[in-house]
């Protein structure tokens, strides 16, 4: 939801908070304890003191209530609301459970305690830090081993379903590319920064297809990266050009694009991450982006700089 939100037109910043706050006020009109952070309702459903119907409806409403606020840019976070979304969840199991098997089970309050757990160490990929949390909540062993083992299915189960963390993700919607294990273990290779230039055969992303194409049989390039106000939004290679037009296309150079997810690469990364890429691509030009803003180019490496670096561009040359 949030990816939808940061590709809406810019002139529409201001008012997409005002659309997430008139959905979320829209379920609080009908249901108000979907409002708030809501730790006065969790400390009702730990008690059984809240109904079973009410905290089915509370976990469908949390969830859309938290998302929409967050993606269209209103103040909310992630702890709060996986913990509350945790406690309903569990005091719906436990409910169930304690109705079916009332002699073999805990209350629902129990079951709302491993929930919070559950669903903090799902989402942040946190388990030991869950266990710790709610062993400080409660003060009691007797709750740990099953939550322990609950937040193994449910770390094995969210890793399977979203491999990358939320948090991750959230860093990369906003352009913000952090090192992985991989790239520090490789910090000592050839990297991109030694091979690296200043960026050339840039293309505004409001630059017509057709005129394009008149540039490509002027200079030769086949591949353009494409750059608006706020930078690099893309790389676009002439085939696809080619297609478009072929295809009676009236677009701009800026929509066939995708300025959250570009083939880029960094000046700390290998050699071999910007030939992957560019295989991947169809290109033999990528962007060099900074990890903190992906849209801001540092330069570009091409598939000439990478074999000169090697010598090999040096000996067909000769």
């Amino acid at each position: 939801m949030r990816v939808r939100f940061l590709r809406l037109p810019q002139n529409t910043v201001w008012l997409q908070p005002a659309v997430g706050g008139f959905g979320v006020g829209a379920m609080g009109l009908f249901v108000p304890q979907v409002l708030g952070v809501g730790y006065g309702y969790v400390g009702d459903v730990l008690n059984g003191q809240m109904a079973f119907k009410l905290m089915v409806v509370l976990v469908v409403l949390k969830l859309l209530a938290v998302t929409t606020s967050y993606a269209s840019g209103n103040a909310g976070g992630i702890f709060g609301p996986s913990l509350f979304i945790g406690a309903m969840l569990g005091g719906s199991v436990g409910t169930i459970a304690h109705s079916v098997l009332p002699g073999h089970t805990a209350t629902a309050g129990a079951y709302a305690l491993v929930g919070m757990g559950v669903v903090f160490a799902g989402i942040v990929r946190a388990p030991m830090t869950s266990v710790l949390m709610i062993f400080e909540m409660t003060q009691d062993y007797a709750v740990i081993v099953p939550l322990m083992i609950a937040n193994l299915v449910s770390l094995f189960v969210s890793s399977r379903l979203q491999r990358q963390p939320i948090y991750e993700a959230l860093a990369v919607q906003d352009g913000i590319h952090l090192p992985t294990a991989e790239t520090r273990q490789r910090r000592g290779q050839r990297q991109l920064v030694r091979v690296m230039r200043a960026a050339t055969d840039l293309l505004a992303s409001d630059v017509a297809l057709e005129k394009v194409l008149e540039q490509a049989k002027s200079t030769g390039s086949r591949t353009w990266l494409v750059v608006d106000r706020r930078g690099v939004i893309g790389v676009i290679n002439l085939s696809t050009i080619e297609r478009e037009v072929n295809e009676g296309s009236a677009k701009q150079v800026g929509e066939l694009v995708d300025g959250i997810n570009f083939p880029h690469a960094h000046a700390d990364q290998g050699i071999h991450v910007a030939l992957e890429r560019m295989g991947a691509n169809q290109i033999d030009v990528l962007p060099v982006v900074n990890r903190a803003d992906i849209h801001k180019l540092e330069g570009i490496v091409s598939l000439r700089d990478i074999l000169d670096s090697y010598g090999i561009g040096t000996l067909n040359r000769v």
